[in-house]
């Protein structure tokens, strides 16, 4: 089997011909050390800077020849999704380069003001001296979206993942990006939404509404064609549980995640959804929804393999098991134990894609990575 048929068949809990893997997201660094050179792949100061310099086409250019030639040599890895392709801005972008106002700081013509932080490859808006958000919401405010009036993305956008899909899709399974998911949308901010929640409960169902179809408008565009399945992500839930009551998960959220997987379902078939954090409380409502696969196994919040998948694993496919941590900061050591591990509890179900617990965090050690990569392929076959 290629990487493709082994991922279908996971993901629909059949059983390939070895446990495929997949990786969430590379940052730079460690791509950068695969490749032998400097990337711009997951670069986020790098690529911010370069298209605030009006560099767009070089931003391009680079990604579509780093990302083809890292997955090359990544040969091990079945799953491709579209972050390290980068969705771009269109082909047409002008740029107004904010002024710089101190180190990595940069001011822009709204008066926000942006941090690029080379040490923790982020790039983080410090200022914002936009309209203050009302102190509470309506439903009014959230109206369902005008398909007249809503833009679509430009197709140039995914330029440099439409390149990967062509040079690669042939072997590896393609998950293509979308318009968006947002069924626990956060207007204001994470305090000022969630506080919402408790105070205008109806509102924030019509702004979930409201999303979900915007969503499915920018999907007409978003969802590149000939993909094998799609990738949406949310982060609800926080290390000790969810952000807010299952109860209120139920009211507000679970309409418009089911709205959303049902559309894309349509759309691309399987539906694979990123959620870090404590979810257990939910699951059942996830797999009623028609999630296909769940991926951030963040094991330090009891979501490690070997919890999750006796319970669901029958229903739902999983993908994670080794723990982003180790990888920043164990040893190799440390992380062939981890593979073996998971590797083990993960045995008796078909419905399981190995990976680490988030992405290849910056700052990973290159040591640990391959020793995982190792390990897993000693370990991999059925």
């Amino acid at each position: 089997m290629n990487g493709k048929q082994r991922v279908r068949l996971a993901i629909a809990r059949q059983c390939p011909d070895r446990v495929p893997l997949g990786l969430y997201a590379i940052d730079c660094d460690t791509a950068g050390r695969i490749l032998g050179r400097k990337t711009l792949i997951r670069d986020k100061p790098g690529i911010q800077l370069a298209l605030w310099q009006g560099r767009r086409k070089e931003v391009a250019e680079s990604l579509k020849v780093d990302v083809v030639e890292l997955f090359s040599k990544l040969d091990v890895v079945d799953v491709i999704l579209f972050k390290e392709a980068q969705v771009l801005p269109p082909a047409d972008y002008e740029p107004r380069m904010p002024r710089k106002i101190g180190e990595d700081l940069y001011e822009d013509d709204q008066a926000r003001v942006w941090q690029l932080s080379w040490l923790s490859n982020d790039v983080t808006m410090v200022k914002d001296p936009g309209v203050a958000p009302p102190a509470v919401y309506t439903p009014q405010m959230f109206p369902m979206a005008d398909p007249a009036a809503t833009p679509r993305p430009d197709p140039s956008c995914y330029e440099v993942f439409d390149h990967m899909a062509a040079h690669l899709g042939s072997d590896h399974y393609i998950a293509s990006c979308t318009g968006g998911l947002k069924c626990m949308p956060l207007p204001g901010g994470m305090e000022h939404g969630l506080m919402q929640y408790a105070l205008a409960p109806d509102a924030m169902a019509a702004a979930a509404r409201r999303e979900a179809s915007l969503a499915e408008l920018r999907d007409e565009v978003a969802v590149r064609r000939g993909c094998d399945g799609v990738f949406i992500e949310e982060d609800m839930a926080g290390s000790n549980g969810l952000l807010i009551s299952p109860s209120q998960w139920r009211e507000i959220c679970r309409p418009a995640l089911s709205r959303r997987v049902a559309d894309l379902k349509r759309r691309a078939g399987q539906v694979t959804l990123h959620c870090c954090g404590r979810t257990l409380a939910i699951m059942e409502d996830l797999i009623d929804c028609g999630v296909d696969c769940y991926q951030s196994l963040q094991t330090l919040a009891g979501m490690a393999p070997e919890n999750v998948c006796p319970q669901f694993g029958d229903r739902m496919a999983f993908w994670g098991g080794a723990p982003v941590e180790l990888l920043v900061g164990g040893s190799p050591a440390e992380m062939r134990e981890a593979v073996r591990r998971t590797m083990q509890a993960t045995a008796a179900y078909p419905g399981f894609i190995f990976g680490p617990s988030h992405s290849v965090a910056f700052g990973t050690k290159y040591d640990n990575f391959m020793a995982m990569l190792d390990e897993f392929d000693r370990l991999a076959a059925r």
